[in-house]
């Protein structure tokens, strides 16, 4: 990993470019964004909610929850930051990353429920 630490600074909204070795993270839009650790300069998007990330401040550094599987870009980086330090972790093979995205489907379909519109009927409504 290029960035072993990453200094944090709360925004209200993310800048439009992002300086590598800084989290950016919005309380007001439940975001945060960093340039990938590895080096690559990729821009990683980090949203907070229930099925997404979640982010501990104690006063001091910053972490994040889960991983970040920087699945999508060339380098397929994968780490952790924890009390503002990026820890490194093992790569995921592609049945590993096919499983894990099916995962996140399901618990975004289990927490959020179907959405019901005109063309988008929920599949157990009795009709």
């Amino acid at each position: 990993m290029r960035h072993q630490r990453l200094n944090h600074l709360f925004v209200q909204h993310i800048p439009r470019t992002l300086e590598p070795g800084v989290l950016y993270i919005s309380i007001e839009y439940a975001t945060a964004a960093h340039v990938c650790c590895c080096g690559c300069g990729e821009e990683v998007v980090t949203p907070f909610t229930p099925t997404d990330w979640s982010l501990t401040f104690d006063g001091e550094t910053i972490s994040l929850w889960p991983s970040i599987g920087n699945w999508n870009f060339v380098c397929r980086s994968h780490y952790v930051i924890e009390c503002s330090q990026v820890i490194e972790a093992r790569p995921w093979s592609t049945k590993r990353i096919i499983t894990a995205r099916f995962e996140d489907k399901a618990a975004k379909a289990s927490y959020f429920g179907a959405i019901e519109g005109p063309d988008r009927p929920i599949a157990d409504k009795p009709e």
